[in-house]
């Protein structure tokens, strides 16, 4: 018997997460209560896990039944969107690129205006997820920080447009890195590298006398430690995205870079190819092809 997952079979998930009912789900569905029950428990089955925990009170979605719920949503989306993205193809040239939530401000505005003559269809999602989306032909490129860190699908073309080295940030108010082995004295340091080098970063802040904090976002971290006056640790093109009045942007005491990459597949996109230099100007801030840049 496939696992494979039908339309039919998203739109229950979803409809009984948002709902947290099989009755109301079933109902929005124009179908039997009972059968949208069996349904579920015929896919549970299929997929060999639970994906809601149901009692007379409701459905409650099991961490698979939220991991699944959140797929079908957006899949459900896209089928939505389809027939006017094709239409819409006919008039105006399409483009799907994906990239992180952190380099999102960066690149949609970049390509928003250095590609005006094509319609860009943006996707925000984890490198990971972005990287099999471009090698199933859902996206056309992703503009990603792990491409260099990480094994890419066979056939993918990756292009390092550039590296952005990491900085501390230090705001209005938050005192100056001290002297020594151990610049940071037991301060808090917030930090948020936006690739895979979390875990090595957090090791090497400890040894340079620092509480590490990871951030939840790049945003988050710049804003946290302003509220707190402590060093924050982030890619110079985010420091320099969101800085705020006051701000002292110091050299990392330690070396560190987060390589931004274009990844597609092979040809990569005309569009693409022609705007590259002014697109990667506008997200990086320096000129195209930008040089290794070593850590401060």
């Amino acid at each position: 018997m496939t696992s494979r997952l039908t339309v039919v079979d998203l739109q229950l998930v979803e409809a009984v997460a948002r709902h947290g009912s099989v009755g109301a789900a079933a109902k929005e569905l124009l179908i039997a209560q009972p059968s949208a029950s069996r349904r579920l428990l015929a896919l549970e089955r299929r997929l060999s896990t639970k994906l809601f925990d149901r009692d007379t009170t409701g459905a409650r979605a099991t961490p698979a039944g939220r991991e699944l719920a959140r797929h079908a949503a957006r899949l459900l989306s896209d089928l939505d969107a389809l027939p006017d993205q094709v239409l819409a193809a006919v008039d105006t040239p399409t483009l799907a690129v994906g990239t992180i939530q952190a380099l999102s401000p960066m690149v949609f505005t970049a390509l928003e205006i250095e590609l005006d003559s094509v319609s860009v269809r943006p996707e925000i999602d984890h490198g990971p997820v972005l990287l099999q989306q471009v090698h199933e032909g859902t996206l056309d490129a992703a503009i990603i920080t792990i491409a260099q860190q990480t094994v890419v699908p066979r056939g993918l073309q990756r292009t390092v447009i550039g590296q952005s080295p990491l900085v501390i940030m230090l705001p209005k108010g938050a005192a100056d890195l001290a002297e020594g082995s151990r610049p940071f004295a037991e301060q808090m340091v917030l930090y948020s590298t936006i690739d895979l080098a979390g875990e090595l970063l957090h090791e090497r802040l400890s040894a340079l006398g620092a509480l590490p904090c990871p951030g939840a976002t790049t945003e988050a971290t710049l804003r946290i430690a302003r509220h707190h006056r402590c060093p924050a640790l982030v890619p110079e093109l985010v420091a320099r995205w969101y800085a705020a009045r006051g701000d002292r942007l110091v050299p990392s005491p330690m070396p560190g870079q987060v390589t931004v990459s274009l990844v597609s597949r092979s040809p990569q996109p005309s569009a693409l190819t022609r705007a590259l230099p002014r697109i990667t100007n506008r997200i990086l801030g320096t000129s195209w092809p930008a040089k290794p840049r070593r850590g401060c």
